[in-house]
């Protein structure tokens, strides 16, 4: 049985950015990564819109606040070194009704909070500054905010993590983990310590670890719609509308892509599976345990008008392009084609609560990141330092 210092389960962003901290931090350690599929960033990494965050949205002091404004410096850094394309664009947040202006002025106020500098309020005439097509009450710009490709950022972890040594094998997935071996579908490993970053098989994994575990992992898939070639001049950079801030979506926006092209979304419902990118994918046994867990009824009882919209617009063309149009009212059906779609790992507690912040939970056998969405990418590096610090301790 091959023996390692620590094995780490997931081969996207944050799993390598955890190794990779882990290499650097304590070179000597052996480290496996393990992916179930055949290439790394398959997933929640490779399914994203590509956004480097800014940090504005998370509240001060919060795991998502701190290790996304610490992950956005060493993002940048990172891909400088790395000579890995990207662009600090810049994106502004409209508000388009009047309820929605508090909001914006609570979101300026946290962004100051959080460090942000350069953001300006913008009068209803100053957006069109930025975004001529634009048309709303007021907005934010916030300088900060950019876009890159994850996959290449990904990518180049493994690159690197492959040549200090560590191993990353593909095509392997986890089945259980008994005392200090983890056993997958093709072997068994010994290991002092295990590292779950599954994504959206995080609470399985975490389960082999933490008796009785109080969340559980419901799949939401974000779809997009792509403008056309001849009209991805409706968009210069970033345009988001004002969260709202008692559900853990930011709102259908406009997105210019690192990779190329505009995107528009995504609206927010439950997949039918983990790994629920269509909707014809569905897994009975999966749909069946999200149904069913106490945490996801709750939030489906108190967010059922909210949920019933987003379902709506997953299947109506024309109530996604309405949505599009509190932004930009040029747009027509006629200018989106079919983009891609993500599907977002989203913690929900048995209370009902949906997890906002990142979690880490901590076991005797294991380290777990049980809730890594967004902005988990653009924080990975940071994630992946407070992780590989939490592990340093153990294999002392």
């Amino acid at each position: 049985m091959s023996q390692f210092d620590a094995v780490i389960v997931g081969g996207g962003i944050v799993g390598l950015a955890t190794a990779l901290q882990l290499q650097r931090t304590r070179p000597q350690t052996h480290i496996l990564v393990l992916e179930k599929e055949d290439r790394v960033a398959r997933h929640q990494t490779g399914n994203n819109s590509g956004v480097i965050h800014s940090g504005i949205y998370y509240k001060p002091g919060s795991l998502k606040a701190t290790n996304c404004i610490n992950g956005y410096h060493q993002l940048i850094q990172f891909c400088r070194e790395q000579n890995i394309p990207f662009d600090l664009c810049g994106k502004i947040i409209v508000a388009t009704e009047d309820f929605e202006l508090p909001r914006l002025e609570q979101l300026y106020e946290r962004g100051v909070q959080n460090g942000l500098t350069g953001m300006k309020k913008l009068r209803a005439e100053e957006l069109k500054e930025y975004e001529p097509h634009v048309t709303g009450l007021a907005g934010i710009f916030v300088p900060q905010t950019g876009i890159v490709n994850y996959t290449l950022v990904t990518q180049k972890f493994a690159e690197l993590l492959r040549a200090a040594g560590t191993e990353i094998h593909l095509g392997e997935r986890v089945m259980g983990v008994k005392d200090q071996e983890v056993i997958t579908d093709k072997a068994s490993y010994s290991t002092k310590l295990v590292i779950n970053c599954a994504g959206l098989y995080s609470d399985k994994v975490a389960s082999f670890t933490v008796p009785g575990l109080n969340v559980r992992i419901i799949p939401f898939r974000g779809e997009y719609y792509k403008l056309r070639a001849e009209k991805e001049n409706l968009v210069r950079n970033l345009i988001y509308p004002v969260p709202d801030p008692n559900f853990p979506f930011l709102g259908v926006h406009f997105t210019r892509m690192a990779k190329g092209g505009v995107e528009a979304g995504p609206n927010a419902v439950l997949a039918f599976s983990r790994e629920g990118y269509r909707k014809s994918d569905i897994r009975l046994g999966e749909l069946a345990e999200s149904l069913a867990w106490p945490g996801f009824q709750k939030v489906a009882r108190k967010y059922w008008r909210t949920g019933m919209g987003e379902m709506y617009r997953s299947f109506s063309k024309a109530a996604f392009t309405r949505a599009l149009q509190k932004l930009i009212p040029e747009i027509q059906s006629g200018d989106l084609v079919d983009g891609g779609a993500g599907v977002r790992a989203q913690a929900c507690d048995r209370d009902g609560g949906l997890v906002d912040d990142f979690m880490i939970l901590e076991s005797k056998q294991a380290i777990n990141v049980c809730n890594a969405p967004s902005p988990a990418a653009t924080s990975s590096l940071s994630i992946g330092k407070t992780v590989s610090e939490l592990a340093v301790k153990r294999l002392m």
